[in-house]
């Protein structure tokens, strides 16, 4: 069972679909949320006013799953309104270099189905007790990085489109 959120905005995409139109950046993008076990979501309160929280992403059977403490204030942000973004975590040091920054933004829904629950808490070896489960549908991903330290290069991607790339001095 999936329980509805309000939603806004540009039709999105699952992790898979993400990833069979953009295998490169997919592959980025993934290796980047692996590198740190923490990353930040922004979610919208009550009022409309931002929420960052720290949170840990699991990218699971093609789909990229955020897992909540039951009831924690992140979870009913999402379920009110499911937009979020959600940053990678930089690492140390501020460079932008290598892998750069990584951030998606997309919906996300809670799934409440406990067969789904018990195979992601198995697959990611979580703890027994309720958790909030969601499952994100991806409207935008974009790696921002700096190239032979000249260039601020802008990988964007959205669903239904090609990887758009652009390179500033």
């Amino acid at each position: 069972m999936t329980r509805t959120t309000r939603t806004t905005g540009t039709a999105g995409a699952g992790w898979a679909a993400f990833a069979a139109a953009a295998p490169d950046l997919a592959k980025t993008v993934e290796e980047r949320f692996a590198a740190h076990r923490h990353h930040v979501l922004a979610t919208l309160r009550k009022d409309g006013s931002p929420r960052t929280s720290g949170l840990e992403v699991r990218i699971v059977n093609g789909e990229l799953w955020l897992g909540m403490m039951p009831d924690s204030l992140k979870a009913r942000d999402l379920l009110r309104d499911a937009r979020f973004a959600l940053q990678a975590n930089p690492g140390d040091g501020t460079g932008m270099g290598g892998s750069g920054d990584v951030r998606i933004a997309g919906r996300a829904h809670e799934v409440t189905d406990p067969a789904v629950h018990g195979a992601y808490r198995e697959e990611v070896e979580a703890p027994e007790g309720p958790f909030h489960l969601f499952r994100t549908e991806l409207t935008e991903v974009v790696r921002t990085y700096v190239e032979d330290d000249t260039y601020l290069v802008v990988e964007a991607w959205r669903p239904g489109g090609p990887v758009r790339t652009v390179k500033r001095t």
